[in-house]
């Protein structure tokens, strides 16, 4: 008996097996596969058995199974984001070989022991919303005002399917944000949920992979990679912050997380709830219509308000070889003086964004990539943000003795050295990914928050996202920009979604909040709504201008980076993809053209992209055409679905 077993490598097709005992799709099994042995999955029949081949035997069954509804997930994946399929299978059951050497009664689960928490009215109602449909496929959305509580309404919803005896799956768009997720989840629920991203260990992984393979596992929180774990009864899907670009996976298998986790539940048929203070433009289109079931949690705990805003207009403050005004200053330290603790916000790593030497003009860029270096005083060095390229910062100047460096823009190294100066008592920290790396510095850096040891904090993006402040009740946006750059048709949307999350880290537990802008254009239509808290207007806003120009979500977009060492070689080989393209029908395809980032990693990259209709599915068609390509060896092709940006 013969049967087909795909591997959890890089091909699109399963391998030939023969089978002394019965096996049934889905089954993992131990296969020779060169000098080695593998660990597959018995696949369905559809593919043509070799000819004139020698075929081996399936070596054993292991006792492991993963179910049809993940098997036509998989596929459909592979297909829709055009990898793979043995690929996207790797995601799924991992280092199996590994995993299973693990005895079971290793295995430590520890029964739920849910605590009281008491949801007000508005909770209530939403979570009576989300109740109403069980057991089918149905996509909600759960919108609520920063600081109102979204999280205990699911977890109030997660403790049903426990007690149903379900498996639920909770998405989070940063693997940083696990551990203060962590510590509210055992609040509530009385034990650790088993966490789940890249970065834990390979024992930690098998421990969790065999527990959710035998069911003992009931709640998994994860970032993008457990979108794709095996498991047996899964009953609902959470994805929390689900307007955060974080869910694009940019490298290796290219996909949105969050679009992904729709299209699970929609096979597994169970309810899937996505979780925002303010959707993603997608999410709110699929509202608009009607798609989606939409709740909404207005009020914030105990009522206390969103911070009242203000606005310091930089070219009235001027500031002199500073970034922060006077005026910005003394509004800080009232908070400062009362207590609470103030946060300086920028959105750029480092001491400086790039050094121009003020005699001959030399740039510190990267070798690599077409990228300035970022000068970072905690190492001294200049470092690409993209290759991850270091330097030391003393050049040979073309006119005599060395370079003389002047640095242009302040990132939050430098508002961390202005803020020592101007409050030299107070104990201040950085919020970002170069000063927070381990675990324990995590834990103990949110410790100290919680604990009001640290009285001003200095941070970057990662301080938006969903976390609690007890006594944050003063924010300083250093720059409130927002032209946004030319290659990313979200800017708009980003910001509204970044400085509505960043003003609800402020206030939480208290009436007197405020968030400070400080700007250059003080008049900007953005900014003056999200003063009004008008997001909503601003989403509308911006779908119209979507619907006008021809863009996502009203059409879908394909983007096909063509890279090579040669830069010649890159655009003629994207010129030579066109040309085969243009034999499918009803498919518009922009470019070549160089990327903005025309050089990463030593590569340069040329960009088409393909426009079509937003009810129509390209992929197959497509694909077939690229996997005929006969392009030179030295071209790398990169396919992204959806694209977030176009960098």
């Amino acid at each position: 008996m013969k049967a087909q077993v795909l591997l959890p490598k890089i091909f699109n097709f399963p391998f030939t097996y023969n089978s002394k005992v019965e096996s049934e799709i889905g089954n993992l099994v131990e296969v020779p596969f060169g000098s080695k042995k593998e660990i597959g999955v018995i696949w369905k029949k559809n593919f043509t058995e070799p000819k004139n081949i020698k075929i081996k035997n399936i070596t054993k069954k292991t006792g492991y199974s993963i179910d049809k509804k993940l098997i036509d997930f998989i596929e459909w994946f592979s297909i829709y984001n055009m990898v793979p399929v043995g690929l996207v299978l790797k995601m799924a059951i991992g280092n199996t070989s590994k995993f299973l050497k693990i005895k079971d009664n290793e295995i430590s689960i520890r029964k739920t022991i849910c605590k009281n928490f008491i949801l007000n009215k508005e909770q209530t109602e939403a979570l009576e919303l989300l109740e109403k449909v069980n057991d089918k496929f149905d996509v909600s959305v759960l919108q609520g005002t920063t600081g109102s509580g979204k999280t205990i309404v699911y977890f109030e919803r997660l403790k049903k399917i426990i007690e149903k005896k379900q498996q639920a799956l909770v998405l989070l768009p940063e693997i940083f944000l696990t551990n203060d997720f962590k510590s509210r989840f055992e609040d509530f629920f009385g034990f650790e949920p088993a966490i789940w991203h890249s970065k834990i260990t390979i024992k930690q992984k098998r421990i969790i992979w065999k527990g959710i393979m035998n069911n003992q596992v009931k709640i998994v929180v994860g970032a993008r990679s457990a979108l794709l774990l095996p498991f047996k009864k899964l009953g609902i899907i959470i994805v929390d912050e689900e307007h955060d670009t974080s869910y694009k996976q940019d490298e290796g298998v290219i996909y949105n997380a969050r679009d992904m986790a729709i299209s699970r539940a929609n096979f597994e048929k169970i309810p899937v709830h996505l979780i925002t203070s303010v959707p993603s433009l997608e999410t709110f289109n699929n509202i608009q219509n009607k798609k989606y079931r939409h709740i909404k949690i207005l009020k914030r705990y105990e009522n206390f308000p969103l911070p009242k805003t203000k606005v310091v207009n930089l070219n009235i403050n001027k500031i002199r070889k500073k970034f922060i005004s006077d005026e910005t200053i003394n509004l800080a330290k009232e908070y400062l003086d009362k207590g609470d603790q103030v946060l300086f916000f920028l959105n750029r790593r480092g001491y400086a964004p790039y050094l121009i030497c003020r005699k001959c003009g030399y740039k510190h860029s990267c070798p690599n990539c077409s990228m300035y270096l970022t000068f970072h005083k905690s190492k001294n060095k200049a470092i690409c943000h993209h290759c991850s390229f270091e330097k030391k910062i003393e050049v040979e100047c073309k006119t005599k003795g060395f370079c003389d460096f002047i640095m242009y823009g302040p990132g939050v190294e430098k508002i961390f050295e202005e803020v020592k100066e101007i409050f030299p008592n107070k104990t201040i920290n950085i919020f970002s990914s170069d000063y927070l790396k381990k675990k324990e510095e995590v834990k103990d850096f949110f410790k100290k928050i919680n604990n009001n040891k640290i009285d001003i904090l200095i941070g970057t993006q990662m301080i938006s996202k969903g976390f609690n402040f007890p006594k944050l009740n003063c924010i300083v946006v250093i720059d409130a920009d927002f032209s946004g750059r030319g290659y990313d048709l979200r800017t708009t949307e980003k910001n509204i979604q970044l400085y509505h999350q960043l003003s609800g880290r402020a206030g939480r537990f208290s009436s007197q909040s405020l968030i400070i802008y400080q700007t250059l254009t003080p008049y900007d239509s953005t900014l003056n709504e999200l003063i009004k808290d008008k997001s909503d207007e601003l989403l509308k806003n911006e779908l119209l201008i979507r619907k006008k120009n021809n863009l996502p979500p009203f059409i879908r977009l394909i983007s096909i980076i063509i890279s090579s060492k040669d830069r010649n070689l890159s655009l003629q080989g994207a010129r030579e993809v066109k040309i085969k393209l243009k034999q499918i029908e009803n498919l518009e395809i922009l470019g070549p053209v160089d990327s903005p980032l025309l050089k990463i990693k030593k590569n340069f990259r040329s960009r088409l992209l393909i426009r079509f209709g937003d009810r129509t599915f390209m992929q197959k068609r497509i694909t077939k055409v690229l996997n005929n390509l006969k392009i030179s060896s030295k071209i790398k092709l990169t396919v992204d679905v959806d694209p977030v940006n176009f960098a």
